[in-house]
């Protein structure tokens, strides 16, 4: 008879070398970068030296720029979530025909790609947009009578139509748990409604109204792509000077010394998001959705309602139909000129190859981080759940392994890809480890930003099985392989599926990082965007938005098929 434990130990080996593939991968592709920026940034010539990290605060330059940081991303906070507010309400607590389009509509900023956003706006309001070429034709002037472009405030409209939908959705979920019975209980002990709202409601409210502006603050802290490309020369966040410093003053120990205050901000930011994010998850006495929604029954309320949904229509739809419009209309009217121009490579392109095959290289980019995005995260879920799961008796080390491996793949959350690009930059383009020239980072890059996501949405798909099914197949008779086979796959498809579109959505429209590893021969739909809006010429104009709507299309209908396969919620995304 064979020893069974000799024939099983070459199956729990490999087993075991898989179950490493997600750790191994993190510590060469997202720790070793983050090392390289720390080496750099605090040992710029073999030896500790502070001077670089001390100019943030020694610089009256960098405490310019730390300032508008700062203050663009309070400011865009606030008015985000000023405009919110009222959504929210409407959402959360009436019924009105077109709701779920309306709400579908409200979070479609958040999957649009920055660059997107800033073409958007530039076909919006910018010098040759359409509310400016409608106001010269209605009043008759030569010059367009709205300057905004590279202006502060053309910055803060953009990071409200990107981050409305992030502070809708959070204050929306929670609002629509909380039981309308305790205001009006408050209104039948004699409260008005402003007071009720301000003592009962506004109260429950509060770890919702902190969450969501940590998170949107976060989002503009780390604002690249639409300040870059909106703000112009004049404007520049620490993520903007971090790119300025590496790429066009090779000012490399500088940069790195800015990419650790940089994380360091961020890291702290994050820490408060997930105290915050976690009083969330216990909302006071949560009510079915159907029972707190009702029709609205007065002309007051049926007047907010209407007004509500009217703005959501004009501040989503308004930059997105004047982004499509732009990339139909030529000199003389309606055409297709812009998009067949992205089939050909003219003398004077920016690039070596037609625009068009941007737009092959970004597809196939996506595809290949999806792939590693899926599997790094699938094997990370299974693995997580396994170690929760194992009683404590024979447990040992497993519980606190799960305890950190489930954080540690959620720390790229918490980097923006402009640190993580900077960090391939440095720690690629030398021995042990030459990359730094091949398209092969950009798959790896985009998915260690992806994986988290993956994380999150297929975590709790496993975390739903019940033991009891594996166990009743496994005394059938069936193996490890057909259980997962016949018990796993068909309750965790869907949630994969919904992680796989987020995954290749996410690398579809990476911009921060990409920046930095893109070769010129090889661009990038979001890089070859940037590149087309910065050149003169209305062919150029006209080839970014035709481009931009194309890579709308594709996030959209990511998008609605995310939509589609989320199972009653599933997930955390």
């Amino acid at each position: 008879m064979p020893d069974l434990t000799i024939t099983r130990a070459p199956r729990r080996l490999l087993r075991s070398l898989v179950f490493l593939l997600p750790l191994l991968f993190f510590v060469l592709f997202y720790f070793y970068p983050l090392g390289a920026i720390l080496r750099l940034g605090l040992l710029p010539e073999g030896r500790p030296d502070l001077s670089a990290l001390a100019q943030l605060f020694a610089s009256s330059y960098f405490l310019r720029v730390l300032w508008f940081t700062l203050w663009q991303a309070v400011v865009s906070t606030a008015l985000t979530l000023a405009l919110a507010f009222p959504g929210a309400y409407v959402l959360a607590r009436f019924r009105f025909p077109g709701k779920a389009l309306v709400r579908a509509l409200a979070t479609l900023p958040f999957v649009l790609p920055t660059v997107v956003v800033a073409a958007a706006f530039v076909a919006l309001i910018g010098p040759n947009g359409v509310i400016n070429d409608w106001l010269r034709a209605v009043l008759g002037l030569a010059r367009p009578p709205i300057q905004l472009t590279q202006t502060v405030w053309i910055i803060l409209l953009a990071h409200v139509f990107y981050n409305y939908s992030v502070a809708l959705r959070l204050l929306t979920a929670y609002w629509q748990n909380l039981p309308p019975s305790l205001t009006q209980a408050a209104q039948m002990l004699g409260a008005s409604p402003a007071r009720a709202f301000v003592e009962v409601t506004l109260p429950l409210l509060r770890p919702a109204i902190m969450a969501a502006a940590v998170l949107v603050f976060i989002f503009c802290f780390t604002s690249f792509g639409v300040v870059v490309i909106l703000g112009g020369p004049r404007f520049a966040t620490l993520e903007v000077e971090i790119y300025r410093q590496a790429v066009n003053l090779f000012n490399l120990p500088v940069a790195a010394a800015l990419s650790l205050w940089q994380i360091l901000f961020t890291f702290i930011l994050m820490g408060f998001y997930t105290r915050t994010q976690a009083r969330i998850s216990r909302p006071v006495r949560p009510g079915a959705r159907r029972a707190v929604e009702r029709p609205a029954r007065s002309g007051r309320e049926r007047l907010l309602v209407g007004g509500v949904v009217a703005a959501i229509v004009v501040l989503i739809g308004a930059p997105l139909l004047a982004l499509t419009g732009r990339s139909l209309r030529g000199a003389g009217g309606l055409t297709l000129a812009y998009y067949r121009a992205l089939f050909t490579n003219r003398e004077s392109s920016l690039f070596f190859v037609p625009p068009a095959e941007a737009i092959l290289n970004s597809v196939a980019i996506a595809l290949a981080a999806m792939a590693l995005a899926v599997t790094l995260g699938l094997i990370s879920a299974q693995l997580v759940t396994r170690w929760e799961r194992t009683p404590r008796s024979a447990a040992g080390g497993r519980a606190a392994l799960s305890r950190l491996l489930d954080p540690l793949l959620m720390l790229p959350l918490a980097t923006s890809a402009v640190t993580l690009g900077l960090g391939y930059l440095i720690s690629f383009g030398r021995p042990p480890l030459v990359l730094r020239d091949s398209i092969a980072l950009l798959p790896i890059v985009h998915a260690v930003v992806a994986v988290p996501f993956v994380l999150r949405t297929v975590l709790p798909g496993f975390r739903a099985i019940p033991p009891s099914l594996r166990e009743v197949a496994a005394m059938l008779g069936a193996n490890e392989w057909r259980v997962w086979r016949e018990v796993d796959w068909p309750l965790i498809r869907r949630p994969l599926l919904v992680g796989a579109l987020f995954a290749f959505t996410m690398s579809m429209g990476e911009f921060g990082a990409t920046v930095f590893l893109v070769r010129p021969e090889t661009p990038t739909l979001p890089v070859a965007i940037y590149r087309f809006l910065g050149q003169p010429g209305a062919l150029n104009y006209g080839q970014a938005l035709a481009m931009s709507v194309l890579l709308m299309a594709v996030c959209a209908v990511a998008f609605v098929a995310i939509e589609h396969f989320r199972v009653g919620g599933e997930g955390e995304f």
